[in-house]
C-alpha cells in the first residue's frame, strides 16, 4: 500500500528544498518560517528540510552543522540554545522547530533529513503523531533507522528514503536486472532520493527508474533548479523534483497536467 505521505498530490511531485526563498525576498533564509510559508503560498505540497538539535535539546530545521553561512557565526548549532538561535533567526525569516513545523503547517508534507545523530530519537518522537505526512531520511542509514525506530516506538510509521549505503545497494541491484534483488534492496523503502549525477558518474538512469518503479518505489532527484533540467527529468519519468525553485518546478509539472 502507498504511504499517506504520497497522497498530497499526484506524481510528479515538487519538494521545496529547505522551503522557498523568492528571488526578491529580503532577510529570508532557507529553512526559516518565512521560507516554508513561501513554499506553501507558492502551491508546494511537500517541503524538504533538515534537522539539527540545539544545546538545550530542541530539534530545529537547519541544514548546516554551524551558523557560519546563515549568520556569519562560527558556532555549531549544537552549542547554541533554542532561545539564542531564535534571536539570531528573528531577522532572517524566523526559526522553525520541528515540532512547530508540524503544527503551524498542518497541510504540508515534510521530507526531513536527520543531520545529527543526537537529534534522531527526538525527531522520531516529534513526528510520530504526524507520521502520515512525514518522510524520514538521512545520508546515514544508522541515523535514519534510529529516527524511524523512535517514531515506531510511539505508534508512528513515517515514509522513508535510504541513506548512502541503501542507495548503493539499490544501484547495485538495479544493475543486475533482477527485480527480486531490487525488491530486496528496497524492502521497506518508499522513495529513492538522489542526485542525477555524482561528479562524472550518472546515477539516475532509465534502468534505475524502471527497476524502482517495478517494485513500487519512487525516484526523487535533487537539487534541480534549471527549468530545462526539470523538463528533461520529468520527460524521463522521475517522480519528484527537489528544488530551490519551487515556482519553476510547479509550473513545469502543471504543463503536464
Amino acid at each position: 500500500m502507498t504511504h499517506p505521505w504520497f497522497a498530497a498530490s499526484a506524481a510528479p511531485r515538487v519538494l521545496a528544498h529547505r522551503g522557498f526563498v523568492p528571488l526578491d525576498a529580503e532577510d529570508v533564509v532557507e529553512n526559516s518560517i518565512a521560507a516554508v510559508a513561501a513554499a506553501h503560498a507558492a502551491g508546494a505540497s511537500y517541503v524538504e528540510s533538515d534537522c539539527h538539535i540545539t544545546a538545550d535539546g530542541v530539534v530545529v530545521l537547519f541544514h548546516d552543522d554551524d551558523l557560519r553561512r546563515v549568520a556569519n557565526d562560527p558556532r555549531p548549532v549544537a552549542a547554541v540554545t533554542h532561545d539564542e538561535l531564535q534571536r539570531i533567526m528573528a531577522h532572517r525569516g524566523g526559526l522553525l522547530t520541528a515540532a512547530d513545523a508540524m503544527t503551524a503547517f498542518p497541510t504540508l508534507r515534510f521530507n526531513l533529513d536527520v543531520k545529527a545523530a543526537s537529534a534522531a530519537e527526538s525527531v522520531g518522537r516529534i513526528v510520530a503523531p504526524h507520521a502520515d505526512r512525514v518522510l524520514l531520511t538521512s545520508f546515514s542509514d544508522e541515523r535514519r533507522r534510529a529516527a524511524l525506530a523512535s517514531a515506531r516506538a510511539r505508534g508512528g510509521e513515517p515514509a522513508t528514503s535510504p541513506g548512502r549505503s541503501g542507495v548503493m545497494r539499490a544501484l547495485a541491484a538495479s544493475a543486475t536486472g533482477s527485480t527480486s534483488l531490487v525488491r530486496r534492496a528496497l524492502k521497506n523503502i518508499d522513495a529513492l532520493q538522489l542526485p542525477e549525477r555524482q561528479g562524472p558518474l550518472r546515477i539516475v538512469s532509465q534502468r534505475l527508474l524502471d527497476a524502482a518503479h517495478a517494485v513500487g518505489v519512487e525516484i526523487h532527484v535533487w537539487t534541480v533548479n534549471d527549468a530545462a533540467d526539470m523538463d528533461r527529468l520529468l520527460d524521463q519519468g522521475v517522480d519528484g523534483l527537489v528544488t530551490d525553485r519551487a515556482d519553476l518546478a510547479l509550473r513545469a509539472v502543471a504543463r503536464r497536467a
